[in-house]
C-alpha cells in the first residue's frame, strides 16, 4: 500500500510540476492571448527556441487537444482555469488529465496486477484534479475579495485626484499585487485592443464571479450612464465589503464544526477501503468483483455525494 501510495504522489508531483513551468511559460498571457491562440497555427505556446522535454510534452499535447477545443467540457474547463489563473486552454487539460490517468493506470497495474484498483485510481485522479482546480479558483477568489477593498480605496482616490477610471485601472494594475493586478491589467489590456471599457469590466466580473465585485461593476455602468460621484459610491461599496468580509469570516468560525464532518465524510470511505486492502485483501477484492459488492460501492458513494451536498447546504450561508 505505501508503494501505491508513494506512486500516486510521485505522478501527482510529477503532473503539478508540469503545469508549474507550463504557467511560468506563460505568466503574462491575457485573454487576448486566449482567444488568438485557436487561430495562430505557426507559433508556439513555448519558445521554439528550446527543445526541451517541457517543450516537447506541450507540442504533443496541443496537437492530441486541437480536435477537442468545441467541446462543452473543454470550455467549461477553460472557464475555470481562467478563474484559478492557469494559461491553459480546456482542452489541453482534458488531455493532460486523461494522459496522466492512463499512465497512472499501467503504474497501479504494474505494481498490485488488480484491474480494478489500477481503474479506481485512473477514475479518482481527474476528481481529484478537479477539486484541486475548484480549490484553488477558492482561494484566488478569497484573496481577491481581500484586496477589493484596498482596491476601491485606491480608485476612489485616484477620480479625486483628477485621474479618470481608465487612468485608475491602470494604477491597480500597476501598483496592486495580484491576483486583482493581474486582472485589471486583462481589463487595461481588453480596452488598449478596442473592446469597450464596460464590456471589459463585465467579462472581468464574469470571470471573478464575486458577488461584490459585481456592485463595483453595476456602480462603475450607472455612473458612466447617468453620472454621479463615483468616488464616494466606491467608498460606500467599501466599507460594505468590509463589513461582509467580517461577517464571513465569523460565519466560518462558527461552521468549522461543519465543514470538519465533510472533510471526515469523504475520506473516511477511502481510508477504510486502504485499511481493508492491506489486512483483509480476499474479502476487499470479494467487494471490487461480485456484482453485490459492485452495487454496494455504487450506492455508497451516491450516500456519500448526497451526505456531503446536504451538509454543504447547511453550513453555506450567503452573506
Amino acid at each position: 500500500m505505501i508503494i501505491i501510495i508513494s506512486a500516486f504522489s510521485a505522478l501527482i508531483t510529477f503532473f503539478l510540476v508540469i503545469l508549474f513551468f507550463l504557467y511560468l511559460n506563460r505568466s503574462r498571457s491575457t485573454d487576448v492571448f486566449y482567444r488568438l491562440r485557436r487561430h495562430y497555427h505557426e507559433g508556439n505556446f513555448l519558445d521554439d527556441e528550446k527543445d526541451n522535454f517541457i517543450n516537447r510534452l506541450y507540442k504533443l499535447i496541443k496537437k492530441i487537444a486541437k480536435p477537442l477545443s468545441n467541446w462543452n467540457l473543454a470550455k467549461i474547463s477553460e472557464k475555470r482555469l481562467r478563474q484559478a489563473g492557469i494559461p491553459l486552454l480546456g482542452s489541453e487539460f482534458i488531455v493532460m488529465v486523461l494522459l496522466f490517468s492512463a499512465a497512472l493506470f499501467v503504474v497501479i497495474y504494474m505494481i498490485t496486477l488488480e484491474k480494478q484498483i489500477a481503474l479506481i485510481f485512473a477514475l479518482l485522479l481527474p476528481i481529484f484534479l478537479w477539486i484541486l482546480l475548484l480549490m484553488l479558483i477558492s482561494k484566488r477568489r478569497s484573496a481577491f475579495t481581500e484586496q477589493l477593498s484596498d482596491c476601491l480605496t485606491t480608485v476612489s482616490n485616484a477620480l479625486r485626484a483628477g485621474y479618470s477610471f481608465q487612468q485608475a485601472v491602470d494604477v491597480i494594475s500597476k501598483e496592486m499585487e495580484p491576483p486583482i493586478s493581474t486582472e485589471f491589467a486583462r481589463v487595461s489590456h481588453d480596452v488598449s485592443m478596442g473592446i469597450n471599457l464596460d464590456e471589459a469590466l463585465e467579462q472581468m466580473a464574469k470571470r471573478v464571479e464575486s458577488s461584490d465585485f459585481d456592485l463595483v461593476v453595476t456602480a462603475v455602468l450607472i455612473q458612466r450612464e447617468i453620472g454621479g460621484n463615483l468616488a464616494q459610491v466606491l467608498d460606500s461599496i467599501s466599507d460594505t465589503i468590509i463589513e461582509r468580509i467580517r461577517m464571513k469570516r465569523e460565519i466560518q468560525s462558527l461552521t468549522a464544526q461543519g465543514r470538519l464532518s465533510a472533510v471526515v465524510l469523504v475520506l473516511l470511505p477511502f481510508f477504510v477501503g486502504a485499511f481493508m486492502y492491506v489486512f483483509n485483501h480476499e474479502q476487499f477484492i470479494l467487494l471490487l468483483e461480485e456484482p453485490s459488492g459492485q452495487i454496494a460501492l455504487v450506492v455508497s458513494l451516491v450516500m456519500e455525494i448526497v451526505g456531503v451536498y446536504i451538509i454543504k447546504k447547511i453550513i453555506d450561508i450567503d452573506v
